[in-house]
């Protein structure tokens, strides 16, 4: 049984790891900002580059520089200090070598005068000498150890004997008489917390009656405290010369980057149809003259705009005018033909034919008349949806319904795929049943007598319509051919149920018109599809499709072929296969 506390841990928990959620989300949300402020500014990136790479190369030159002034100032410390330690050296072997008892050869000089105050060892007359010639613990301090007495020294200025390190101790004692060792050393004094960096100088020198160890050391406080002003100025320098390096690349950047963001801003408009708009011409540079091309491309691309206008406007005046004025003489042509239709019987062979032939072809110039008619209301931007709330499986029967005869001519047969629950959506029934219509004699055309697929499917948002044939297909690049005016995929090839070549036109413009996607699939050998999405509600907008462009079948061939190969799916690698407006 779990502790009673346990349940009260559980709430903390769970708050604990949504603030961690939270703290995420924000975070990859500023992250987001700040690439895409970064996608879209060149002169931010421009600047951060000219910034990033003066930091490198500041930072280089001022450790190289830094480290070449710290050799320099460590080496002529050590040159002072060795011909210091040299002539200490030679004055205390002096000490080192006379008897206590023999005055006579002591020196006579300041030094010696000292030494004859203290008591007369000759190790304490030589450690008094140089303290005397030290004058100060700030300039240098020695010990000076008798190699028979390990733990023997004496030292100026209370050093502590701890400040020889034993590496130095080491080469001092392997290392001939009078040869001198250097070695960088923390100095330690007696009563002092924190050492103070230095370097020290270690020689054997040759005394009576044995040789003494003897170590000099040079405090650098005073190096170290020049080293540290000139290291912050440095870096006051350097953060200045970067920040003037950013300054002066964010105003060369601006001067080219300014007109640069005017041009697209103009850009912007002129596509967006504000045909007049232009950019301001100063001076004679490359940006000046490439302002002044922008101008003359505006300003052409407006007449031929306007011009094109005009020439469409005329065609389209033209297809509508011609369509009403056909529609006369078309009446009087077919009232003669059906009366000569009716009347066929009585006509030899011959002439029957003809009349049959003169009727069929009368039908199909009627449907043309309509279909231009229609297509003229599209380019005159006058047609209107008449929007009602429909079940679609309605009037996909409708549209199979009429479709019957057709198929039966063609040894076509229907296979319907519908929902069992209603499928409801606003929109004009008569436009939708036309494009259905378009759609399902397009598949009993170019189906080569095989089954007709037809799927009905929704989702909140949206419904769908596929209808799919196993016939020919279509090659890579004629999705959206298709849906051209007077296109065919094989001119050669004659119409089998005499269409006019603008149904499937029509019906795009119906299914844009809802707000809706017509999209075609298909594979040479394995078909095509084509499917007709619409929103539920009239004028939503539609983000995706309940049924998917490519038929299940070629999906899960395509799916498990990318097991097989390391080819990714279309239906994987494209979005817009399952829903998207861009499906290929």
């Amino acid at each position: 049984m779990p502790p009673p506390y346990a349940t009260q841990k559980q709430p903390r928990r769970r708050t604990f790891r949504q603030i961690v959620r939270g703290v995420r989300r924000r975070t990859r949300r500023a992250g987001g900002r700040v690439r895409r402020v970064w996608r879209r500014s060149l002169q931010l990136q421009v600047v951060t580059s000219t910034l990033v790479i003066s930091v490198t190369v500041v930072a280089v030159l001022g450790v190289y520089l830094m480290q070449r002034m710290i050799t320099s100032v460590v080496q002529g410390r050590l040159v002072a200090a060795t011909a210091e330690a040299t002539a200490d050296r030679v004055l205390i072997s002096g000490y080192l070598n006379q008897s206590i008892d023999d005055p006579s050869k002591q020196s006579v000089n300041e030094s010696d005068r000292v030494a004859k105050n203290a008591s007369d060892a000759p190790i304490d007359r030589a450690i008094q000498a140089l303290a005397a010639r030290a004058g100060s613990p700030d300039r240098y301090t020695a010990i000076i150890r008798d190699t028979m007495m390990p733990g023997e020294y004496r030292a100026t200025y209370n050093i502590d004997p701890r400040s020889i390190p034993a590496s130095l101790q080491d080469k001092v004692r392997k290392s001939d008489i009078n040869a001198a060792s250097s070695v960088p050393v923390s100095i330690y004094y007696k009563g002092a917390t924190a050492s103070v960096p230095g370097l020290a100088i270690g020689v054997r020198v040759q005394g009576v009656p044995t040789t003494y160890e003897l170590y000099h050391f040079f405090p650098l406080t005073e190096e170290e405290r020049m080293l540290s002003s000139v290291r912050q100025m440095l870096v006051v320098v350097g953060a200045g010369l970067v920040l003037l390096l950013a300054a002066v690349a964010y105003l060369v950047t601006r001067q080219v980057v300014t007109p640069v963001r005017l041009a697209r801003q103009a850009a912007e408009r002129l596509a967006a149809g504000r045909l007049d708009e232009r950019l301001k011409v100063r001076g004679e540079d490359d940006l000046a003259r490439l302002a002044t091309q922008f101008n003359e491309m505006a300003a052409n691309l407006a007449l031929k705009i306007h011009q094109l206008e005009e020439l469409s406007q005329v065609q389209r005046k033209f297809v509508s005018d011609v369509s009403h004025e056909l529609r006369t003489p078309l009446t009087t042509v077919r009232m003669a033909a059906d009366l000569l239709y009716d009347n066929r019987e009585d006509f030899d062979p011959v002439i029957a034919r003809a009349a049959e032939l003169m009727q069929n072809q009368l039908e199909r110039f009627e449907s043309m008349l309509a279909d231009l008619l229609e297509i003229s209301r599209y380019d005159a931007g006058a047609a209107t949806l008449d929007v009602d709330s429909v079940d679609v499986r309605d009037v996909v029967l409708r549209a199979v319904a009429d479709s019957e005869a057709l198929a039966e001519r063609h040894s076509t047969r229907f296979d319907l795929r519908l929902p069992s629950e209603p499928c409801m959506a606003e929109m004009d029934s008569r436009r939708v049943e036309r494009i259905l219509r378009n759609l399902l004699f397009n598949a009993i055309e170019h189906g080569e007598g095989k089954d007709v697929i037809v799927t009905v499917g929704g989702d909140r948002d949206s419904v769908a319509v596929a209808v799919r044939d196993h016939g020919v297909g279509l090659k890579p690049g004629e999705e959206n051919m298709v849906f051209d005016r007077f296109w065919r995929a094989d001119p050669s090839r004659a119409r089998t149920i005499g269409g006019t070549g603008l149904g499937l036109a029509i019906s795009r413009e119906d299914a844009m018109l809802h707000g809706g996607w017509l999209q075609a699939w298909g594979s040479p050998g394995e078909g095509s599809q084509f499917r007709l999405s619409l929103p539920r509600v009239a004028g939503a907008e539609l983000r995706g499709s309940p049924l998917s462009l490519v038929p299940p079948e070629i999906e899960m061939r395509r799916t498990w072929r990318g097991h097989m190969t390391p080819v990714l799916s279309p239906a994987l690698g494209d979005p817009g296969l399952n829903g998207g407006p861009h499906a290929e």
